[in-house]
């Protein structure tokens, strides 16, 4: 076997366009049936249960997934189990989107009569109008295409891709019209990257307790620096008693300072601090905080509790080290 670079690159090519061209014609298609499929998947009190064979059913596991993930319960019925028991999953406040192109798959079709007896709503996703599954169907989405990518038309390629595409339209179309929201999104991902920037609190990353920086401001410059130093955060807030904030003190005022050639060792806490520190409440997200930091070109920022009293502090290095940035 001789491996062509020149002809395998051409077969790629048209394999984009034939699906890109396959997506495009259902833009065309789509009209009041997709809006109703919408409601009745809307309206479903129970879940949307996915079922297809083969391919198809490769595809009705993405999408029952991409269901799940934006706000509309789903799972994936295989249609063999099904005729064995697994049929008992699905209730008549269920709503059944079923996958098949030819709407004649035998282990899908076998079943169909079973699901409009249970009374749960079926929404198809067919390459045939004419077939079975449509005509069993409450509404039948039409994902036919011309040809399928294979050179030889048979491995379902683009067919699969329509009704992958079909799928992802009626998932985006569900979460718009529940009200679903990023902060929804990152509540089903907690282990994503999302999820942690939009569930995270400052609370969450924040120094607390001794190891807050902090001195009063009547403290002299080498007690400033022992406690920057000690505590590691290349800062330490200038604080009063009862946690009022009045400044902080940063490596880079240090710098700044010895530039001037003045006598540190004279100098007390509130001579040297920078006025007016940028803070963050303890409820904020963490994702705040590194939007501050980043507006703003600190690294530290001080955590303050309802009442502006200095109860934490937060770096840019706790925030990456908790992923959020």
């Amino acid at each position: 076997m001789i491996f062509d670079s020149a002809q395998a690159l051409r077969l790629a090519r048209e394999t984009l366009d034939i699906e890109a061209a396959a997506v495009l014609r259902l833009k065309d298609r789509l009209d009041e049936g997709f809006a109703r499929a919408v409601a009745l998947l809307l309206a479903c009190g129970g879940r949307v249960v996915v079922m297809g064979m083969g391919k198809s059913g490769h595809v009705g596991r993405k999408i029952a997934a991409t269901l799940a993930s934006t706000g509309t319960p789903a799972m994936f019925v295989h249609p063999a189990e099904a005729s064995h028991g697994d049929l008992g999953m699905i209730q008549p406040q269920d709503a059944v989107l079923a996958i098949s192109n030819s709407g004649e798959s035998a282990e899908l079709t076998a079943i169909l009569p079973l699901v409009k007896r249970l009374g749960a709503p079926l929404v198809a996703i067919t390459g045939s109008a004419a077939s079975t599954l449509a005509r069993y169907a409450d509404v039948a989405l039409d994902s036919s295409v011309e040809k399928e990518a294979c050179p030889l038309n048979l491995a379902p390629t683009a067919s699969t891709t329509a009704q992958l595409a079909l799928g992802d339209a009626l998932a985006v179309a569900l979460l718009d019209a529940r009200g679903f929201r990023a902060e929804d999104f990152a509540r089903s991902h907690p282990g994503g990257a999302l999820g942690r920037r939009l569930l995270t609190r400052v609370a969450d990353v924040m120094r607390s307790g001794a190891a807050v920086p902090r001195v009063g401001p009547e403290a002299g410059f080498s007690e400033l620096m022992r406690e920057v130093t000690r505590k590691g955060l290349g800062a330490a807030a200038v604080a009063q008693g009862d946690g009022g904030v009045l400044g902080i003190f940063t490596d880079g005022d240090l710098r700044r300072l010895v530039e001037t050639g003045r006598d540190l060792r004279a100098l007390t806490a509130i001579e040297v601090m920078h006025p007016n520190p940028r803070t963050i409440g303890d409820g904020a997200l963490a994702a705040e905080a590194a939007e501050l930091m980043e507006q703003h070109r600190i690294t530290v920022l001080l955590v303050l509790d309802a009442g502006g009293r200095l109860i934490g502090a937060v770096s840019s290095n706790d925030l990456m080290r908790a992923k959020v940035i």
